[in-house]
């Protein structure tokens, strides 16, 4: 299923990661590397259970042209984006660990700062912004834009007692759609 699904990502992205395939095939959290031959994607399993909400922007935007964006900006400034990559780079290992480690709480901060760094590639949106804000202020122990960014949803990292201020929040915020997930409930 994953490499069929790879497939119809390549028709339509052009030069997909593989982990949209790989995530939602094995339905387990994703590390992924990028890699000059090949990038390195691994499923690992969550010590402990975790919520995440998404908020849908309602906005489509094709990763290819946040791609492109991105690749604009590295090639002005390389220095300056090589440093943001290995900013994102070193919170993906922390979180990898903390969610390896069932530290749930870690997670929070390491989101935020991710979003922040996003936001300096100038992948995240005004609307996404909202959304991330909105679910900050509500109680969200972190948020941040998901995919390829300029649109489409954000995920928030929520408690029990959290999770319906900030689903409320991200509505009257203008997600058109709030759904909820639970990572590291594998049989």
């Amino acid at each position: 299923v994953s490499g069929l699904t790879f497939e119809v990502e390549r028709l339509h992205h052009g030069t997909p990661s593989g982990i949209d395939n790989t995530a939602v095939s094995f339905a387990r959290p994703v590390y992924f590397i990028r890699l000059p031959e090949q990038n390195k994607i691994e499923t690992f399993r969550a010590a402990a259970p975790f919520e995440l909400l998404i908020g849908d922007t309602g906005i489509a935007s094709p990763t290819r042209l946040a791609v492109a964006d991105v690749r604009r900006h590295w090639e002005a400034d390389r220095e300056g984006f090589e440093a943001l990559f290995a900013s994102c780079g070193r919170i993906a290992n922390a979180a990898r660990q903390a969610i390896l480690a069932g530290d749930v709480a870690a997670l929070g901060p390491l989101m935020r700062e991710n979003h922040a760094l996003l936001q300096t590639m100038t992948v995240s949106s005004l609307e996404l912004d909202r959304l991330v804000e909105a679910a900050l202020r509500a109680g969200a122990l972190g948020a941040k834009l998901s995919g390829g960014g300029r649109g489409g949803n954000m995920i928030a990292l929520v408690t029990p007692a959290s999770r319906e201020a900030v689903r409320a929040a991200l509505l009257a915020a203008g997600a058109v759609r709030v759904i909820s997930t639970i990572v590291g409930q594998e049989d």
